[in-house]
This record gives C-alpha cells, sequence and structure tokens, in this order.
C-alpha cells in the first residue's frame, strides 16, 4: 500500500492535485480527464450516481496498468473528497 503523503505529492507532480491555500485543488489536466470519462460512462449508459467511477475511469487513462489495485483504490480515496469539495459552491 502506498503513504498517503507519497500519493498525493505524487499526483500533484503529475499534474493532477494542486495546493491552493491550505487546500488540495483540481487541476486542468485532471478536469479534463474527468471531462472525458463522464463522456465515456455516459455514452456506455452509466448513470452517474457513484463519483467513484469516472475518477477510476480518469486514473486509468492517465496512468494505464501503472497502478495496481491497491495503489488505485487508495488514488480514488484521495482526490475523492477533493472533487466534492469542488462540488459544493463557495
Amino acid at each position: 500500500m502506498h503513504d498517503h503523503d507519497e500519493l498525493v505529492e505524487r499526483l500533484i507532480a503529475d499534474g493532477l492535485l494542486r495546493h491552493n491555500a491550505s487546500a488540495l485543488r483540481t487541476t486542468r489536466r485532471w478536469q479534463g480527464a474527468m471531462a472525458r470519462a463522464a463522456l465515456r460512462l455516459l455514452r456506455s449508459g452509466q448513470d452517474g450516481d457513484d463519483l467513484r467511477v469516472p475518477i477510476a475511469s480518469a486514473l486509468l487513462e492517465i496512468y494505464g496498468d501503472q497502478l495496481d489495485d491497491d495503489v488505485l483504490a487508495h488514488a480514488i480515496a484521495v482526490i475523492l473528497p477533493v472533487e466534492l469539495a469542488e462540488m459544493r459552491p463557495s
């Protein structure tokens, strides 16, 4: 299992997350991958009720088979609260 801080730093280094004041935020690169994932899922008939599904799809688009299942699951857990925070109105 990947160390949480190490994984966050990898996601930052890979241009998917960034620090903004005291919070993590997504980048344009990540937002583009999420948009493509959502479109793929809509076209395949997915209902979109679970935000983890497009997050997983976007991560697989970016990393392919470079992430094992444990790291993929951990990356989803890291990105999910960031995505949820960005969906809340300011």
